[in-house]
């Protein structure tokens, strides 16, 4: 399917990707696609319950099933991290102190993050940019240099356990890098 990686790669990872309202659809559906395949268990976590919609092509998208609750989900129970972009979700996000202290336990615990497009503005709120260099959507490059960060334009950026990559055409390069890194702190 993915050609990337055997199915049992990612065998006992298990993975909170954080969305709400308006993720970007590919950004959220391709890399947990991909981590599933690669045998990962992946969590998606929300301010609510039930569904989320994305957005997809400058419009709604497709409803997704949260299956946990930011407030009742447990950093501690996850090896990794996934932020998709979508310019309303990661603002929702980053305003949201239990969205921004959950990812904060991913940046204090230095457990692999992967965030793509906007993704990295929650990140900003959890102090996890400051020192790293990141790439991000074009029209974050400010906000994460006044972060404290280095942003540099290029498809796919890995500074220790921190992934960020550009926009949905980076998908292929995202999805292989988070998954070899999760692989290796397996």
């Amino acid at each position: 399917m993915f050609g990337l990686f055997k199915d049992d790669t990612l065998s006992g990872i298990k993975v909170a990707l954080l969305a709400t309202e308006g993720f970007e659809q590919s950004e959220l559906v391709e890399p947990k696609k991909a981590l599933e395949y690669a045998g990962a268990k992946v969590d998606i976590i929300s301010l609510q319950a039930g569904t989320i919609k994305g957005w997809k092509n400058k419009n709604w998208g497709d409803d997704v099933t949260v299956d946990l609750v930011v407030t009742e989900a447990n950093p501690e129970d996850y090896h990794g991290l996934l932020l998709p972009g979508g310019v309303m979700n990661p603002d929702i996000l980053r305003a949201d102190e239990h969205a921004v202290e959950f990812v904060k336990h991913f940046v204090d615990s230095n457990k692999p993050i992967a965030a793509i497009c906007h993704g990295p503005w929650t990140l900003i709120n959890a102090h996890g940019v400051n020192r790293k260099t990141v790439t991000s959507w074009p029209s974050l490059k400010q906000d994460l240099i006044n972060a404290g960060a280095a942003w540099v334009d290029q498809q796919v950026v890995q500074d220790g356990k921190l992934i960020t990559s550009r926009k949905p055409d980076d998908l292929p390069a995202f999805n292989k890098t988070f998954i070899e890194l999760l692989s290796a702190h397996k």
